[in-house]
């Protein structure tokens, strides 16, 4: 897997940690005051991006990091 550029980590590290979660409480809170549908569904489906989103920041740092230390051996 090719790691994730600066400007891409930045954007999917503010989207996963900020935006979606944001997104999910939301839509959590609006449901319950306008008895919206799926109220359970959506915001599981989010934290599952989320949780996903997370993974691939993971592995694209470990990726990263791991091409830093070859470069200062």
């Amino acid at each position: 897997m090719k790691p994730l550029s600066n400007s891409w980590y930045d954007v999917m590290k503010y989207l996963t940690i900020i935006v979606l979660p944001a997104i999910g409480s939301l839509y959590t809170g609006l449901s319950k005051i306008w008895n919206l549908p799926y109220a359970s569904e959506i915001p599981a489906t989010i934290m599952v991006i989320c949780t996903f989103l997370g993974a691939i920041l993971c592995i694209s740092t470990a990726q990263y990091n791991q091409v830093q230390g070859k470069h200062e051996e």
